[in-house]
């Protein structure tokens, strides 16, 4: 089978994109969320979330084709499947109820809930990739600077100072992000935040109360809620790549095989 190369975590279920373009998925999928078996040519792919109890089991997912074009499937209540006319796409993030995706020009576009504001980034301009909490969005300039826009209750869109940054995520009320130096800068509430202490870190990424980082001589570290032991990655070597769902953690390994940690169908 062809080998993985990246996953994406969302509330109950995780994506992996394979080398040969085509993508798999494991979870709840009663919306519909699982159902990529048929997509080809995807070069990205992210992974949506839901925030309450009541919304369990109802997420989406978006893959990014190789001609720019953007593909998604599962719960679409607010629209945030209605990709189909979006093109020259250069990279995609799912939240709650919405989806994102950076233009080739450095502009995006949007679609999904907006009541939070979430979704107000028509005046964004020099993004190269973009991330999606709960209730609010975060973009990275081309100048390693960021911007966000959303729900700000608890300071999680409070990124203006933020510079040499490589790499953006957010959680439920948190953003990080990894600097150039291999150090992480976060903002918002909760231990989720506790990273200043991080260095020779490669990758980061953020669930809804807990973030994980990829160290360059590929172990993992975490903090934030360990509730369901998502942050218990202690043991986990030889990784490639991390993904951060709402209560549990995804790794991919050298090997091909895929680690989870924590409660990927928690009810």
């Amino acid at each position: 089978m062809t080998p993985l190369t990246a996953l994406a975590a969302g509330r109950r279920h995780w994506v992996g994109l394979r080398a040969d373009g085509t993508v798999t998925a494991t979870g709840d999928g009663r919306a519909g969320e699982c159902a990529v078996d048929d997509w080809t040519d995807i070069v990205a792919i992210a992974a949506g979330d839901v925030h309450t109890a009541r919304n369990t089991g109802r997420s989406h997912t978006v893959g990014l084709r190789s001609d720019g074009t953007v593909v998604a499937t599962g719960w679409n209540d607010d629209g945030q499947c209605d990709v189909d006319a979006w093109t020259d796409i250069v990279a995609i993030a799912a939240g709650w109820r919405w989806t994102l995706g950076v233009c080739g020009d450095g502009t995006l576009v949007a679609t999904g809930r907006n009541r939070e504001r979430q979704c107000e980034v028509g005046a964004w301009r020099d993004v190269v990739a973009v991330a999606c909490g709960d209730w609010h969005s975060v973009g990275l300039r081309s100048d390693q600077t960021a911007l966000a826009t959303g729900n700000d209750s608890r300071r999680q869109c409070a990124v203006e100072g933020w510079r040499d940054v490589v790499a953006v995520s957010a959680g439920s009320v948190h953003t990080v992000g990894l600097r150039s130096d291999g150090t992480v800068v976060a903002t918002g509430h909760g231990e989720a935040c506790d990273v200043s202490a991080w260095s020779n870190v490669v990758d980061v990424t953020a669930g809804s109360h807990h973030t994980v980082a990829l160290l360059d001589d590929r172990t993992v570290v975490a903090a934030g809620a360990d509730d369901h032991r998502q942050c218990d990655l202690r043991e986990w070597r030889d990784v490639e790549a991390v993904a951060a769902g709402s209560t549990f953690t995804a790794g991919l390994l050298r090997d091909g095989s895929v680690v989870v940690q924590g409660a990927l169908l928690q009810q």
